[in-house]
């Protein structure tokens, strides 16, 4: 299938840099409130001991004023010693409502991201192949991996800091314009000239912040696509080339995460300065009030107390907002994927396959065109039909529409005029899952997964015993190979299969759709790219595959073709001739100047 390009504001979303300018407010985290919801009760835990720390930092203050006014001033021993105690208990108090509070908002955010990755892979995993020809799967781990650490972060701590620093900032103002109305007053004339860098730095953070996160994306993707494709990169001898072009995407993400902390490291001393600044100027006038006597010495040392504590409160909440805006973003992002709806799906109502399955396939005037290429028709008016147990052989010129078929028959796209139907039931009409369950595919190049042989095989049935698994290798000609391996089924067969050969790999697909044991079977050039004793094997476990099978074939090997009970040729998107090998090598078209090739071919070989 073709390869679309990468998503731009024209045609899709999904893009990084260049792609729409997005909003970073912070009402993009009312999004995370349906994870938050569950857990309830540990939240409200985690409140209330945010609150008693909160109250208990604040009673530090009248503690102090009490110490020094009778106390110190009256030179009270008894009073000192009892200051002394009640301070030890404040103290406790304080530890223990604070590993309360960051045990349950830890436990939460560690939840929270579970069940956000969850649901963001199951909704990743069910969308059509489309999708990802026009997105970047780089760009998806990155919102899977990142963009979650962002957000357990923030649910996991920044917010209960946030709320920690807006109680203390609240009601540490409260008690200064108790100990002191002038002095408060004057510390308020002064919150406009902290607030406005915070507003006018916390958008250049923002937008920074997601430009830092695309370059992360743009990491991922590089390594994502050179890994898939080290043998090629190590036999045109481009390691360095590689190295180099990662390196630039490397600094590139350097560069766009300085620049993002250089803003956020402005904005924080910009406020300290502010905020500490005008901290000390109210200081000399409270001294001054308190050598008028207009003040005593314990109002002051409250005074000073809570004037620290709303200070590092708006200081602390100044960078918290930092990674507030960081979470809107990827608050965002992730809720991009989550509302991706799948354009293919089950109906609402879906209409009842047939039992048992006659295994009949129909194409009747499918019409189809990728949504990357509008202009180019991919399939234009074919119409056939296999009955139960035929075997139909597709065959053409690369290009041609084979391989379309396929996946109009799979439904990872839906035509755009006609139907393609499976036991006379039209595919957009049944159940997703019930339609796939009869169809078993045995691709060109099979995906193996990075676990033990028997795993890849039972994924064809995932409920399979070992008696089964092993009956499945047999019927595939697997087992030959298996039982040379030094674990046998339970063998580890690399990272996307690299310890097999290419025809063992392609065994362990047949025997994967032997185990599914589908009444329908479609072969994509399942041997076209196999040594001659690896396609003898092969072509033997996909004969006895095919054995009672309804099976559309797309050959390029003569050996299908011959013994195929039609052969449909295909060429631009039509079917151009059909019926049998010599019916069609005597009319002289398309297929006898493939043949003749092939032939030509074969007997030079």
């Amino acid at each position: 299938m073709p390869r679309a390009r990468r998503r731009t504001p024209e045609n899709g979303a999904g893009g990084s840099a260049g792609g729409r300018p997005r909003s970073r407010d912070l009402a993009h985290l009312r999004r995370l409130a349906p994870y938050l919801a569950p857990y309830g009760k540990q939240i409200a835990g985690a409140f209330a001991a945010l609150l008693l720390a909160a109250v208990t930092v604040l009673g530090l203050g009248a503690g102090l004023r009490a110490l020094v006014d009778r106390g110190l001033a009256r030179g009270d021993e008894s009073l000192l010693d009892g200051a002394l105690v009640a301070l030890i208990a404040i103290v406790v108090l304080l530890a223990c409502a604070s590993f309360a509070r960051f045990y349950l908002v830890s436990w939460v955010g560690e939840r929270v991201v579970a069940d956000l990755r969850r649901d963001v892979y199951a909704r990743v995993i069910a969308l059509p192949p489309a999708f990802f020809e026009v997105t970047r799967t780089g760009e998806v781990l990155s919102r899977l991996t990142t963009d979650t650490s962002v957000l357990q972060t923030v649910v996991g701590s920044s917010l209960s800091m946030a709320l920690r620093n807006v109680l203390l900032l609240v009601g540490g103002t409260a008690m200064l314009a108790v100990t002191s109305f002038e002095l408060t007053a004057a510390v308020a004339l002064l919150a406009p000239v902290v607030l406005v860098p915070i507003l006018v730095f916390g958008r250049r953070v923002r937008i920074l912040s997601r430009l830092s996160q695309d370059r992360i994306a743009d990491v991922g993707h590089r390594i994502d696509e050179t890994l898939n494709a080290v043998p090629t990169v190590q036999a045109f001898a481009r390691e360095g080339f590689e190295s180099d072009r990662f390196a630039g995407t490397v600094e590139e993400a350097f560069a766009a995460a300085a620049r993002r902390v250089r803003a956020r490291a402005f904005l924080t001393a910009t406020v300290i300065l502010l905020v500490f600044g005008g901290v000390g100027a109210v200081l000399w006038m409270g001294g001054r009030d308190v050598l008028s006597g207009a003040l005593s010495g314990g109002d002051l040392a409250a005074f000073v107390f809570y004037a620290v504590v709303v200070a590092g409160s708006a200081g602390a909440l100044s960078e918290v907002y930092g990674d507030l805006q960081r979470a809107a973003g990827a608050a965002e992002r992730l809720s991009e994927l989550l509302a991706a709806e799948p354009a293919i799906a089950s109906p609402a109502s879906p209409e009842d396959l047939p039992e048992p399955s006659p295994g009949s396939v129909a194409f009747r005037d499918v019409a189809f065109r990728y949504p990357a290429r509008p202009d180019e028709a991919a399939v234009d008016g074919v119409t056939f039909e296999a009955a139960g147990g035929e075997t139909v052989a597709l065959v053409g010129p690369s290009g041609a529409g084979k391989s379309t078929l396929f996946g109009l028959l799979l439904r990872f796209h839906d035509p755009d005029g006609g139907s393609v139907a499976v036991d006379g039931v039209d595919a957009r009409r049944a159940r997703l899952d019930r339609l796939r369950d009869r169809l078993a595919l045995v691709p060109q190049e099979p995906a193996i997964f990075g676990a033990s042989i028997a795993e890849n095989i039972r994924y064809g049935r995932p409920g399979a015993n070992d008696a089964d698994v092993r009956r499945a290798a047999d019927a595939a000609f697997a087992t030959e190979f298996v039982e040379r391996l030094p674990d046998r089924f339970a063998t580890f067969v690399g990272e996307r299969g690299v310890r097999l050969s290419a025809g063992q790999r392609q065994r362990l697909a047949i025997a994967r759709a032997v185990l599914k044991d589908a009444p329908i079977l479609l072969l994509d050039e399942a041997t076209s790219a196999l040594d001659a004793e690896s396609e003898r094997m092969v072509q033997q476990a996909l004969e006895r595959l095919m054995e009672g099978r309804t099976t559309l074939v797309i050959a390029h090997r003569l050996a299908t073709v011959l013994k195929s009970d039609r052969i449909l040729v295909m060429d631009r998107g039509r079917i151009v001739e059909q019926g049998r090998h010599d019916e069609l090598v005597a009319a002289r078209g398309l297929y006898a100047r493939l043949a003749e090739l092939q032939f030509d071919r074969a007997d030079g070989a």
